[in-house]
């Protein structure tokens, strides 16, 4: 029996070079790709996918980039935080929405006024869960973890196991990642910052040669039709 994946992990590689191809700045490459991620959002739903990750920005993204560039991403995630906090499909739909990483730290008020408004406005919902990492990095996200663990045991032993680390990662809630797609990415496959580093243990990997504003509904569906004709092993 073939089957879909419970959750997607989408990493969204390419806006950059998509607008330097064509001679433009690299923000409006950003400003597609986000048209991008609604359609592939709304194409998970189509697909019945209950769990999707999305890595919005890396930590390195938001600090090491050109200014107004940054500012100019900074902006469309206000835009669209605020879009998902309103739109009816998120309500009809009943999707959850949570950001994960270390975006408190780094964006400014409104753009967190936004995202929170998107949280709260569907913390109730459990039909659909999209999960934005944003100024996130796995490595940070487990180096947390192991703090939280021996801030809690500081005077008694405790027997360390998978079931503790997770309970103590930012993705806590979340399944363990089925599949994790990368665009743009096919001449150089490879993973980044460390990437959902606990939930990717047994994922199957697809990399597209595709550029993300480019990456369409089609080509998506064919990549999940593909991966439930796959055998899935989980080290056996």
């Amino acid at each position: 029996m073939n089957f879909f994946p419970k959750h997607i992990a989408i990493i969204p590689d390419g806006n950059r070079r998509w607008a330097r191809n064509r001679g433009l700045n690299p923000w409006i490459g950003h400003q597609n790709g986000a048209k991008t991620f609604e359609k592939i959002l709304e194409k998970t739903i189509e697909l019945k996918i209950p769990y999707t990750s999305f890595w919005g920005a890396s930590w390195d993204n938001l600090t090491k980039r050109n200014k107004t560039e940054v500012n100019f991403l900074v902006n469309v995630f206000t835009k669209y935080f605020k879009k998902i906090a309103k739109d009816e499909r998120t309500h009809r739909n009943e999707v959850m929405v949570r950001v994960l990483g270390r975006w408190k730290k780094i964006l400014p008020a409104t753009t967190q006024d936004a995202i929170n408004q998107a949280i709260e406005s569907t913390k109730n919902y459990n039909k659909y869960f999209l999960t934005l990492l944003i100024a996130y990095d796995g490595r940070d996200e487990m180096i947390e973890c192991i703090q939280k663990i021996t801030n809690e045991n500081k005077n008694s032993q405790v027997k360390i196991d998978s079931e503790l680390i997770k309970k103590h990662l930012w993705t806590k809630d979340l399944p363990s990642v089925d599949l994790v797609v990368r665009t743009g990415s096919k001449e150089d496959p490879h993973i980044s910052g460390g990437f959902m580093m606990w939930d990717t243990a047994y994922s199957q990997l697809d990399f597209t040669k595709t550029l993300f504003p480019d990456f369409s509904q089609k080509e998506f569906e064919k990549i999940i039709i593909h991966y439930s004709k796959r055998e899935r092993r989980m080290g056996a």
